[in-house]
């Protein structure tokens, strides 16, 4: 029995030696993804781009309430003079101005994402290849994000921020 423990216990070590060695040989690095989209000249210009249609969106959408807010007074101050059958012609109008706007809100909404996206994807895949590219260049067999909130707790180790920076050719 006593042999059976001893056997237990080496067995035990070796394995948890075993594994401290081959977790020791991996090499990890670190890249704060977020910081490195930010400084990108081709993210700052897909920024520019989306502010400026959402800018558009914003501006077509004051117009719509401006009328919508012009009719309600308008007609709210007509309505003791109007017969019945004006006022309920009035309210289907008015109506239909506001569904106009809710669904001009959602379109525009889902348009922005949809230009965020078509925008975005071809940076970060971009980014990727360089952070890809950097880390088995410089042997790395792990790259871990470390962006504020993404579970890394510590990052002392290799940051690969630099050298990404480099591959993708900003100077900042």
């Amino acid at each position: 029995m006593k042999k059976m423990k001893s056997l237990l216990i080496a067995a035990a070590l070796f394995f948890g030696i075993s594994t401290t060695t081959v977790m020791a040989q991996s090499k990890v690095a670190h890249i704060d993804v977020q910081q490195l989209m930010t400084e990108l000249p081709a993210m700052k210009s897909a920024e520019a781009e989306l502010k400026k249609i959402g800018e558009g969106y914003e501006k077509e959408f004051s117009g719509m309430m401006t009328e919508y807010q012009n009719k309600i007074k308008k007609y709210q101050d007509e309505a003791a003079k109007a017969g019945d059958a004006e006022n309920e012609k009035r309210a289907k109008e008015v109506d239909e101005l506001q569904q106009r706007i809710q669904k001009f809100q959602t379109t525009a909404q889902q348009d922005l994402q949809k230009k965020q996206l078509d925008l975005t994807q071809p940076i970060f895949e971009k980014a990727r290849t360089a952070i890809q590219k950097v880390a088995k260049a410089k042997g790395f067999e792990y790259v871990l994000d470390s962006s504020m909130g993404s579970g890394v707790l510590l990052a002392d180790g290799t940051n690969l921020l630099a050298d990404v920076k480099k591959e993708l050719g900003v100077t900042k």
